[in-house]
């Protein structure tokens, strides 16, 4: 009796001892990695060359004086916006003035005179035709008349000059710009050319793109081309390559495309920008956000998602393009991978998905709710 019941409870603390080591060895795994999740998709990738340039200004005129004399007045300093036809500077016009004034009163004297001279001609005409007077007469009256026309114009002539010499004598803003630099102060007596301001319009704006030898022969005029400026980020400019200059630089040994924009973003001259110009576009390539792939010793990897697990699949990657990167080799379309999380996962790795992200989509990379982070990464720059 006492035996069975010593047998029964060694049994009891057996099965006991036994189910504790199940769950002390079912609780040392590895707890499942919470990551979220995307799905590779088709669509069309552009294959850019990329580099980092400078933005100049293409209307940046020295606003020089148009007359000589002594600087009276100055209404625009470096760094003031300007409006067309706004006043910037006078300049002392006294000479012109008394000029102008000693010009009419030629002109006025040339009138009077030729008025005088048409009333001699048309007596001389009547004389001759009643015999009083030679036709020789009468021909030196008329080319005295002619004379006094053409002394007229010219007489006309000299006061359109001092009157608009006068109107140089403000020297106003020939367009919408802001003043890049002041270079004639109150009391400078300036000559004609003479500089007096550099304004700068912001309108048309031309970036210049330094790219390696290695490249000429992927670069066309005509290409479109991206822009991005950290003057305002996250938003992207369009435009095409407008000129390749001919030759290579001596001190970059570089290639400089130029781009013409026309700014209506408020981009500012002497700014940067990154540049892709696009020399290619893949229309069925397949894309997956940037943080997807990780980099392990079997190379470049992403996890694809199956059964609750994270399968690795070694892959060859193309280009990056504003958070995607394409896959050429080594993943289908189609298949489930791992989002955020993405770095801590190894081989059969047990997951849990947080949530479902949305779709990778061409040119914006995947986001889940809320948005991940690191989706919004910088294209990196083409080796």
């Amino acid at each position: 009796m006492h035996s069975s019941r010593f047998a029964i409870l060694l049994a009891a603390a057996l099965a006991l001892a036994a189910c504790q080591k199940a769950e002390e060895k079912k609780s040392s795994g590895p707890p499942a990695t919470l990551i979220t999740v995307t799905q590779a998709r088709a669509g069309a990738m552009e294959i850019t060359e990329e580099t980092f340039g400078s933005l100049e200004a293409v209307i940046d005129p020295k606003i020089g004086a148009e007359v000589p004399g002594k600087v009276v007045q100055v209404l625009a300093g470096a760094g003031k916006a300007v409006r067309k036809g706004e006043l910037l500077a006078v300049i002392d016009d006294a000479d012109f003035v008394l000029q102008h004034r000693a010009d009419e009163a030629e002109r006025r004297r040339a009138e009077a005179l030729l008025a005088q001279q048409e009333r001699v001609v048309e007596r001389q005409q009547q004389l001759m035709q009643k015999g009083f007077i030679s036709q020789n007469a009468a021909d030196d009256a008329r080319a005295q008349r002619d004379a006094l026309r053409e002394q007229l114009a010219a007489a006309r002539a000299r006061g359109d000059i001092s009157r608009r010499s006068q109107g140089k004598a403000r020297v106003i803003a020939p367009f919408d710009g802001v003043i890049e630099a002041q270079v004639a102060s109150v009391g400078d007596y300036v000559k004609v050319g003479d500089p007096l301001f550099q304004l700068v319009s912001s309108r048309k704006l031309r970036a210049h793109l330094p790219f390696p030898e290695s490249t000429a022969m992927r670069l066309q005029k005509g290409q479109a081309v991206i822009l991005t400026s950290p003057q305002l980020p996250g938003r992207e400019f369009r435009g095409s390559v407008s000129e390749i200059k001919p030759s290579v630089s001596e001190t970059g040994r570089a290639l400089d495309v130029i781009v013409d924009i026309e700014n209506t973003e408020g981009l500012r001259p002497g700014g940067t920008v990154n540049a892709a110009v696009v020399i290619a576009r893949r229309e069925e390539a397949v894309l997956v956000p940037e943080q997807s792939v990780v980099l392990r010793p079997a190379g470049k990897v992403v996890y694809a998602i199956a059964d609750g697990k994270a399968v690795q699949h070694v892959v060859e990657v193309g280009a990056k393009r504003a958070g995607m990167v394409e896959i050429l080799k080594g993943l289908p379309a189609g298949a489930n991978v791992a989002l955020d999380g993405a770095g801590f996962l190894t081989h059969n790795a047990t997951i849990s998905v947080k949530e479902q992200a949305k779709p990778a989509t061409p040119g914006r990379p995947a986001e889940s709710q809320p948005p991940q982070h690191g989706a919004n990464a910088q294209p990196e720059q083409k080796k």
